[in-house]
């Protein structure tokens, strides 16, 4: 009967752990489906010829810009390969981007994979060896490498070459393989999971900020021009508005919008399509979607604007906590609408005045932005 019992019992933990995943695949396929999302979808694929190829028409980032355009122009006097790169941010900042505009300017190839498709020391060693002098390596998602596959990486980054194990137990033997000089560049939007020791092997490491509207406001002209569709400077400027500081969502919006403009056989968006567009994905002037505005109402209708904690919003939203904290808080947060503390989330006087409830509604604790 016990190893009855403890069968049924492994058996509901199982089935218990086969339903979080399949609940985390759906969270992440609406994640996806999310229009407001940063994350790659499947139709920003279509976005692929709106990437600059230079840094003269890479919009941003002027700091970054800066600094790398030195280092460029010194490998190519030296006609070395340009150090190693790591660049960190939030998704859709445009690091790809920047990988291959680095490539372009160095006149190069780059070879593109990710940090969970690395699952073997082989797979990472046949990438390596066929890469030849002076290419680029570009691993996205960098800091979900394997432990051991990043250990490999270390001495090709370092004195490009592979030390290898081969075989196991007594007959075990390493071997070592020279490479061609490359340049890796790494990708993370969370750089704290970065091991030090992969880290300070970067020689540089660039921090990508949110774009402001005006920057905003270039990309979508642009991407519009590409697109060959017209679109006015007040249209333009609403698009860059609603972008949550994201050109990914920018470039998302403005085909959202082209396709309002598109059955209405126009080859010029106006600001009365762009303004209808966005009423009916429910993007507000501040670029909230539906989800966002939910988290904020909850707060305030449920638990008095707060203090309340991560699982309590999760729960009553219907989502995940990790989902929460990891997709909707970021901008809430940097957009002032919400406050984290030890005791939990707060809604802010912003938000209360956005959704229209009265101030003498407001938790004498929301702090006054």
């Amino acid at each position: 009967m016990e190893a009855r019992s403890e069968s049924k019992m492994a058996d509901d933990e199982s089935s218990g752990g086969m339903k979080h995943i399949e609940s985390r695949l759906h969270e992440e396929e609406e994640e996806l489906e999310r229009l407001v999302s940063p994350k790659t979808a499947q139709e920003d694929r279509s976005f692929v010829t709106l990437r600059p190829k230079t840094l003269d028409e890479y919009v941003g980032q002027e700091k970054i810009k800066r600094r790398l355009q030195i280092s460029l122009d010194a490998a190519k006097i030296r006609k070395e390969p340009l150090d190693h790169v790591l660049l960190a941010g939030p998704p859709g900042l445009g690091k790809t981007t920047l990988a291959y505009v680095i490539s372009n300017e160095m006149d190069t190839s780059v070879h593109v994979t990710s940090g969970p498709v690395i699952e073997k020391q082989g797979d990472l060693a046949a990438i390596l060896t066929n890469i030849e002098p002076g290419e680029v390596l570009f691993i996205d998602e960098i800091h979900r490498l394997n432990r051991s596959i990043e250990e490999v990486l270390y001495s090709a980054m370092e004195d490009y070459s592979l030390d290898i194990l081969i075989g196991k137990g007594p007959s075990a033997r390493s071997i070592r393989i020279d490479i061609n000089h490359f340049t890796l560049i790494g990708a993370t939007t969370r750089s704290g999971l970065l091991t030090s020791p992969l880290r300070n092997r970067f020689g540089m490491i660039f921090e990508l900020d949110f774009y402001t509207p005006d920057e905003l406001l270039k990309i979508v002209q642009r991407s519009a021009h590409l697109l060959q569709m017209g679109i006015s400077e007040e249209a333009a400027q609403i698009t860059a508005e609603r972008a949550r500081g994201t050109p990914r969502i920018a470039n998302r919006l403005l085909k959202r919008i082209r396709d309002f403009a598109t059955v209405k056989s126009k080859t010029q968006i106006d600001l009365h399509d762009t303004l209808e567009a966005l009423e009916s994905l429910e993007i507000d002037s501040f670029g909230l979607d539906y989800m966002d505005r939910k988290i904020l109402r909850i707060l305030i209708d449920h638990y008095k604007g707060g203090p309340a904690g991560i699982r309590a919003i999760a729960a009553a939203a219907g989502v995940e906590p990790d989902t929460i904290s990891e997709v909707y808080e970021p901008f809430l947060i940097q957009t002032g609408f919400l406050t984290r503390s030890h005791r939990g989330r707060n809604a802010t006087l912003k938000a209360y005045q956005h959704l229209g409830y009265d101030a003498d509604q407001t938790n004498p604790q929301v702090p006054m932005f």
